[in-house]
């Protein structure tokens, strides 16, 4: 898994011209069954993705937390919305809550989650490949593929499966 994390970035970024173009014909001419095509490689790459061998997406970004998430995962700390926000969070540039710091403060030495039942949505969610109207995250797809090797992968089969 090293040596797919050491190598990610580099592979990303020779891709992102091809990437990109891809996306951009995909916006333009949507497949019917696109949402369909996604969940299938979605599912057949997390069949074989162990992400405790990865976590690089706890590791090199951080999730956006929503009110919803902050309520709750300070009722789990059982503290107050304020506290858990004056303790992990801060404010970004998009007036966002993110965490304070990388890599994520609640990832242990093993890239377990110590707060995987009460996680944000964001977190859930990664890396979006199997998410609804696949369509309209392609640019979050494209940003992602560089930090996820199941993305990268999806991707790469999605544009055999369905060549533009």
């Amino acid at each position: 898994m090293k040596e797919i994390l050491n190598n990610l970035n580099k592979l990303a970024k020779d891709k992102h011209i091809e990437n990109k173009k891809y996306f951009d014909k995909l916006k333009k001419k949507q497949p019917k069954n696109l949402d369909y095509v996604m969940q299938d490689l979605h599912d057949a790459e997390f069949k074989k993705t162990d992400c405790l061998q990865c976590a690089n997406c706890c590791k090199t970004t951080g999730p956006l937390f929503t009110l919803a998430d902050i309520e709750r995962i300070s009722k789990s700390f059982r503290q107050k919305p304020q506290q858990f926000i004056e303790q992990y969070l801060r404010v970004d540039e998009d007036k966002d809550y993110v965490l304070q710091s990388l890599p994520c403060t609640f990832l242990d030495d093993e890239n377990y989650c110590m707060i995987y039942d009460v996680r944000p949505k964001a977190c859930r969610e990664f890396p979006h490949t199997d998410r609804k109207k696949f369509n309209q995250i392609t640019d979050l797809t494209l940003k992602n593929v560089a930090i996820c090797p199941a993305a990268y992968n999806i991707v790469e089969e999605m544009k055999k499966k369905l060549p533009l």
